[in-house]
């Protein structure tokens, strides 16, 4: 089968990292967008790049079956509708955008034209939140009754441009909340179901330069689940832990440390399932091939469009709560 033709619109760190990880697929003949000009002929040498566009018009000019949006989020409903007029399937990154703003223009035109549209949200990619989730789903543990998730990480090592990036400004996605809390929000509905209403508290605690919160806590109610989850994005050590509680067993979900475990009675030692290590590029290699099939008609998306947009209004409600200190409800 011959190559997909790929545009990766936007290559700063997260949109170099795409270009990477669908490269490493086989399946991609890539090309770069980039209104930076330093940025784009860096990276075009680097990864030997046959075009690289200045901007999306240009791009637009050759053929593409498949782009993936990495610009600031407040950007991704207008380009991935751009695209998708221009019949381009599109993986756009996470958060999907800032508002609702243009969202069911964006739908439309990708519905009308059958496109496959999906959301870059890679921990549905890893292998132990992947089982961990099917074996709640399977029902063997009964229905889940409670969610517990816990966050933490050294942003400023991990980012250290974070004050000169989206990060530092909520109107081009930044802030804890539209970053990092997101993703946690995001493997909560997977895990348990969309969330329906949510009360939040956030402060700006530590990181310098930036006035955008950079800790979170937010309280949810799941049709019949109780959530809490928390992140803050400062301390030393990478660190998350899941906790789900259904009504034959407790479950520990631990990525980073490639396990999770259950326990069904109290006397009962915990039983494990453990995984080969996973580095990050994995995931957003294994979410490349699962776009690309879903392209053939072969699968489906890992975060879906719907999915994608369920968590938007999440991330909404959170940013409202937070400013009235007040539960939200959600509509759909």
């Amino acid at each position: 089968m011959a190559k997909h033709r790929v545009l990766i619109v936007g290559v700063g760190s997260i949109g170099e990292r795409h270009l990477r990880c669908f490269t490493v697929t086989g399946r991609a003949q890539t090309a770069i967008c980039e209104v930076n000009t330093t940025l784009r002929e860096k990276v075009a040498k680097q990864y030997n790049v046959g075009q690289a566009y200045s901007n999306l018009e240009a791009a637009l000019e050759d053929v593409h079956d498949v782009a993936v949006v990495c610009t600031p989020a407040h950007l991704h409903v207008a380009m991935t509708t751009q695209l998708a007029e221009a019949g381009i399937n599109v993986l756009c990154e996470k958060p999907l955008s800032t508002s609702m703003e243009g969202v069911e223009q964006m739908l439309h035109a990708i519905a009308q034209r059958d496109l496959t549209a999906a959301v870059g949200y890679t921990w549905r990619c890893n292998p132990v939140v992947a089982d961990s989730r099917q074996a709640i789903a399977s029902g063997r543990f009964g229905q889940p009754l409670q969610i517990v998730m816990v966050q933490g990480s050294p942003f400023d090592y991990h980012r250290p441009a974070y004050r000169e990036i989206y990060y530092n400004d909520h109107a081009t996605g930044g802030g804890c909340i539209q970053d990092g809390m997101t993703h946690i929000v995001n493997m909560g509905e997977w895990l348990v179901g969309p969330i329906d209403r949510l009360i939040a508290d956030c402060a700006h605690q530590h990181l310098e330069g930036v006035v955008v919160e950079d800790t979170v806590h937010v309280i949810t109610r799941q049709g019949n689940v109780l959530g809490n989850y928390s992140l803050n994005q400062y301390q030393p050590n990478d660190e998350m832990i899941i906790n789900v509680v259904c009504e034959k067993a407790s479950l520990k979900i631990l990525p980073r440390e490639c396990c999770w475990q259950w326990k069904q009675h109290p006397e009962d030692a915990w039983q494990e399932k453990t995984f080969n290590k996973i580095e990050r590029d994995t995931l957003y290699v294994t979410q490349a091939n699962y776009f690309l099939d879903a392209v053939e008609g072969k699968g489906k998306v890992t975060c879906t469009l719907e999915e994608g947009i369920q968590t938007l209004r999440v991330n909404l409600a959170m940013l409202t709560s937070t400013r009235q200190q007040a539960w939200q409800t959600l509509d759909r």
